[in-house]
């Protein structure tokens, strides 16, 4: 009998992470590994670190440290970094970070069980070294489908075929398509659409990590849903850097609004939530089918980052705070219950109070149903970081509170408008352990971990997964409380 082998995979970051970790926890369990959920049980813990702002790269290397303490006092052997910091910095994380045994960047998934071997049996994987990962893929979108670049969902080695896999592990459905085993029960899952981004943002680093945009077909993230849906999942979440962007690399820009009704009929779906979606890229057709089409929700995770024409143009981004609004009200006159998200960034370079309170209007009349607010912090290889006109720290921090606080006036105020209102939720979880236990679900306008959620006033006939439609009766903060009217159609 081969010897027994244990993996825990502890994630950070966003839901892209989460689907690249249960890609690596797919090939993993093919190749024989046993998955555990706490590091402290596993021969070695892989951290899928994130690479994106200063405050989760220190959250990465916390987690790298902790799990790297285990070793000390537990079965853990080998602590290995990946994801997008192991990614981004390659050898100058190994480097800096001797604690952890090894620095996997993407080229390293397709090969992660003999990488991970080879670092339990205390031999050494050189780590990359960084670069930007835009340079490996065609100019031109139209060419990057059949490029040999790993990029993480979009798999391209043989795999085994379906009848050699374990129980849970999705079999392959293509040559992009990755293996996956879920990581935990939640009926709500994330499916990629594409990765990586060709916008040029100036104060962001994603794309010369993440690389280019390349789409997945629409054959592959359907195959994916439909195994989703046979494992419990419920509600399918779309993924990506720039979801407005799908499809221009397979010669139809429009394909999102072909590919959203048929996810929709997938058997067992309930709800179909598409996320990372780009302002400027909005287009009528696209606003119609999210507003319209039965089980998508009228969802609008809209990347604004600021509404002040100059910060905007610094950022190397389109728009302002009268054009934004009007997009808002469009989607609103279609579907007045549409939820709408957004995230900002306060103290970039040469922001004047004047664009401050710009900024200040703009989330006044957008009435958003959740704010994230970041203060600037200058990353590396951006174009941000030459800019001149910097900001304090101290100007920024204040900032930061400043219009963290409204943000949180303003949203409570958005949940009190809903009062009354009555809406379709998924249930998705009901603790028992509590002294006065809840049920907790999301309605179509709350996307899990980003946004608000909805806690019942009973837990009666209701379980995770089942969609049900309640009456809001009251708000704690962001939150919605409501009272179950009656479970909702099964295919509703």
């Amino acid at each position: 009998m081969p010897e027994r082998r244990t993996v825990a995979l502890v994630t950070l970051g966003c839901a892209r992470n989460e689907v690249d970790s249960e890609e690596l926890a797919g090939r993993l369990a093919a190749d024989g590994w046993e998955l555990v959920e706490n590091a402290s049980d596993a021969d070695v813990a892989v951290v899928n670190t994130c690479g994106f702002v200063e405050a989760a790269k220190k959250d990465s290397v916390d987690a790298l440290l902790e799990a790297n303490d285990l070793k000390d006092h537990g079965r853990t052997q080998a602590v290995v970094a990946v994801g997008c910091m192991a990614e981004r910095y390659g050898k100058d994380l190994a480097e800096a970070l001797p604690e952890a045994d090894g620095v996997l960047g993407f080229d390293d998934y397709a090969d992660i069980s003999d990488r991970l071997q080879t670092i339990l049996n205390g031999g050494i994987h050189a780590s990359h070294t960084p670069r930007d990962r835009r340079k490996l893929l065609p100019i031109s979108p139209a060419e990057r489908q059949d490029a040999a670049v790993a990029l993480p969902g979009h798999a391209q080695v043989a795999a085994p075929a379906p009848a050699d896999l374990p129980e849970g592990v999705a079999p392959v459905s293509g040559p992009r398509a990755p293996l996956r085993r879920r990581l935990g029960t939640s009926p709500v899952a994330s499916v990629k659409l594409a990765s990586g981004c060709d916008r040029r943002c100036s104060f962001c680093a994603i794309p010369s990590f993440r690389g280019s945009f390349v789409s997945r077909r629409p054959s592959d993230v359907l195959q994916e849903t439909r195994w989703l849906a046979e494992q419990g999942v419920k509600e399918v979440m779309l993924v990506s850097e720039n979801n407005t962007s799908y499809g221009k690399d397979l010669g139809d820009i429009r394909l999102l609004e072909t590919l959203l009704p048929e996810l929709a009929e997938v058997d067992g779906i309930e709800r179909i939530r598409v996320s990372y979606l780009q302002p400027a890229e909005m287009r009528p057709g696209l606003i119609d089918v999210l507003t319209s089409t039965p089980k998508v929700a009228p969802y609008f995770d809209l990347s604004f980052q600021h509404s002040a024409p100059g910060v905007l143009r610094a950022m190397r981004r389109f728009g302002d705070t009268d054009r934004f609004l009007e997009l808002l009200e469009t989607i609103r006159s279609k579907a007045p219950q549409a939820g709408a998200r957004s995230n900002f960034i306060v103290g970039f370079p040469g922001e004047t109070e004047a664009d401050l309170a710009e900024l200040e209007r703009f989330l006044t009349g957008a009435r958003l149903d959740a704010i994230g607010v970041f203060g600037y912090s200058d990353e590396d290889g951006t174009e941000a970081v030459g800019y001149e006109n910097k900001l304090d720290a101290d100007v920024i921090a204040e900032r930061l509170a400043h219009i963290s606080q409204l943000a949180e006036e303003l949203t409570s105020q958005r949940a009190e408008e809903r009062l009354g209102e009555s809406l379709q939720v998924l249930v998705e979880s009901v603790d028992p352990t509590e002294d006065e236990p809840r049920a907790v679900g999301r309605a179509a306008h709350q996307a899990p971990e980003t946004d608000g959620q909805v806690l019942f006033t009973g837990r009666e006939g209701l379980v995770p997964g089942r969609m049900v439609e309640a009456k809001v009766v009251g708000t704690e903060g962001v939150d919605l409380v409501a009272e179950c009217s009656e479970l909702a159609e099964a295919a509703r």
